[in-house]
């Protein structure tokens, strides 16, 4: 049987290092982390995941700043809001919660953040530093993932991993992690050629399409770790909907370890922008 990879676990001991670290910069006389998160519009799955990172901010001790706009707002009111938080002193963490409503420009809001205040790892300066090597925040869950990896993988020097998904968000910036680690890496997509020929290669499989389980148990050798960051809902032949991944996980009983979903990858993430926010604060403090 394959090991399951808790996310859940390992996010609560991210989110308690977290809270150490604020409260040592408190009791130091540093003022708490600040967090600014903008939501443009109800669309409810941000609803929710907006309202998960803010709890999870009051529970590590950051100081959590919504900003809740109409969905009609005007592209410019968003630009000088984020000018006017680049400015603020009190604020150490933006984030601009996506998907934005079709008449703002994504690029353009997520590039008038600064660098420093970027939690998300989106802004091309961020960008650069991964790829070269040269520091910046890494985007969240590609951060996530590489802590999920840690927890079964000692050592990458040498090991093909196969990252299915080509996405600015996840596949390109994993890939940066891993080759940083030393792997071996492939990125692919769902228009890869012979994609289960390349992915039964893989010792590593970081499946990141948006295409449920699309990851079938054949494309899987034997002892290969698979991390699934997929999450799309479906809805079965009965009306009921459910959550499910990229890889079909039932199948992978002879991998040596996977993230199920949920409760895999996506706890990750929003511990490892809490973890962010404490560090762009730190870095502040030096700067």
């Amino acid at each position: 049987m394959a090991e399951i990879i808790d996310g859940k676990a390992l996010a609560a001991q991210v989110l308690a290092r977290t809270a150490a670290d604020v409260a040592e910069m408190v009791a130091g006389g540093a003022p708490a982390p600040g967090l600014a998160v903008i939501l443009v519009g109800s669309d409810p799955a941000s609803e929710v995941y907006v309202g998960r990172k803010i709890a999870q901010c009051r529970k590590a001790g950051i100081t959590s700043i919504e900003h809740r706009l109409a969905v009609d707002t005007p592209q410019e009111q968003v630009l000088a809001l984020i000018d006017a938080l680049n400015a603020d002193a009190g604020v150490h963490g933006i984030l601009v919660q996506l998907p934005l409503p079709a008449h703002i420009d994504a690029a353009l809001v997520l590039d008038r953040i600064e660098p420093g205040k970027d939690v998300d790892g989106f802004h091309p300066v961020n960008v650069g530093r991964l790829s070269t090597g040269t520091g910046g925040l890494v985007p969240c869950t590609p951060l996530g993932v590489m802590l999920l990896l840690d927890s079964v993988i000692d050592d990458y020097r040498g090991l093909n991993v196969v990252v299915i998904g080509k996405s600015n968000i996840v596949g390109k910036p994993v890939s940066m992690l891993l080759l940083e680690r030393e792997a071996t890496v492939t990125v692919t997509h769902i228009e890869t050629r012979d994609l289960p020929d390349v992915a039964r290669k893989a010792d590593v499989i970081v499946a990141a399409a948006g295409a449920p389980h699309l990851v079938r148990g054949y494309w899987v050798k034997p002892g290969a770790v698979v991390i699934d960051v997929g999450i799309t809902r479906v809805t079965d032949f009965d009306g009921k909907t459910r959550i499910v991944g990229d890889c079909a996980t039932h199948e992978l009983d002879h991998a040596k370890a996977v993230t199920p979903v949920p409760g895999g990858v996506g706890p990750m993430t929003i511990a490892c922008l809490l973890s962010n926010t404490v560090l762009a604060a730190k870095r502040a403090s030096v700067a």
